[in-house]
């Protein structure tokens, strides 16, 4: 019995474990997301400035495709 406790005291949890690995993910997909989010209306933006500076200022730019 006792060489049965001092096996388990002694075993360590090294490493990255697999929910570790899960929360890394969904944290960077996230990121990424909002990354790509906030640069779609940025250049939405600067591409609508642009249409209207290039049209004059009776200009028609097609609309935006907003989900």
């Amino acid at each position: 019995m006792k060489n049965l406790v001092g096996k388990l005291r002694r075993r360590r949890d090294e490493g990255a474990s697999a929910v570790e690995y899960g929360l890394l993910v969904a944290l960077i997909a996230v990121v990424i997301a909002a990354g790509v989010t906030l640069l779609g209306q940025v250049l939405n933006s600067n591409i609508q400035s642009a249409c209207s500076q290039i049209g004059g200022s009776g200009a028609t730019c097609a609309p935006s495709k907003a989900s």
